[in-house]
């Protein structure tokens, strides 16, 4: 992808704390649901119960599709973007741990949280792979479809990639 989109996707995801995720249900219905995330670059973390129909949807599918944006005053001030990717559960220490680092500077109100126990809640981790980055100030309802390559999560991937069970590099 361009540098350009890159860099608005990343400035949009940093700018923002919720994401209406969608997953699919056993049943074939959809489910949406707003959780709070942080990102890394382009890859997104939330923890998630591991009782909810959220976790249930996604050990039945891994498919995700997400949506991030705020309300403006103005038509033609909309950004936000749109996503679809995988969710992977992580069980990884350092996964976790880096997550939990990132989450509370997002967060900081969690401090006063006790850490969320593995047994009950899951970190997941979100790989984007395609993404509609809407701007409404080049004309309204504008958007761009861009696709996320490897070479695009590289520096997540090299800075981190023992974090990510079962990743071999090309």
């Amino acid at each position: 992808m361009k540098r350009e989109f890159k860099r608005q996707i990343i400035e949009l995801l940093d700018e923002h704390r919720l994401v209406t995720l969608a997953t699919n249900r056993p049943d074939g219905w959809p489910q949406a649901t707003v959780v709070g995330y942080v990102n890394d670059g382009l890859i997104l973390y939330t923890f998630i119960a591991r009782d909810s129909q959220k976790y249930t949807n996604l050990k039945y599918d891994k498919r995700i599709s997400g949506a991030v944006a705020k309300d403006y005053p103005q038509p033609l001030q909309i950004k936000g973007l749109s996503f679809g990717g995988l969710a992977e559960v992580s069980n990884d220490p350092g996964e976790v741990d880096h997550a939990m680092d990132i989450r509370l500077k997002r967060f900081p109100e969690y401090k006063v949280m006790p850490r969320p126990n593995p047994a009950a809640v899951a970190l997941i981790r979100i790989t984007p792979e395609i993404v509609s980055v809407i701007d409404y100030a080049k004309g309204f309802g504008h958007s761009d479809l861009v696709r996320v390559s490897e070479r695009d999560l590289a520096d997540f991937v090299e800075s981190r990639r023992h974090h990510w069970p079962g990743y071999h590099a090309a």
